[in-house]
């Protein structure tokens, strides 16, 4: 009894291990500049936060 049941969940972990390899898809990776990602090309964001000492209305 406990033999059938090793064999069986065993059959289904390398079961699931086949079809884990088998279904992913390869992952293209892009190699990027270290230069692109300087902080000079990204646009200032802007906040919208108030000053501590406001409060914003509830509505209420």
């Amino acid at each position: 009894m406990a033999l059938t049941i090793t064999l069986i969940i065993g059959s289904l972990v390398a079961l699931n291990f086949l079809l884990l390899v088998f279904s992913c898809q390869p992952v293209e990776r892009q190699i990027k500049n270290k230069s692109e990602n300087s902080i000079e090309k990204h646009p200032r964001l802007i906040s919208n936060q108030l000053e501590s000492g406001q409060l914003a209305p509830t509505g209420s």
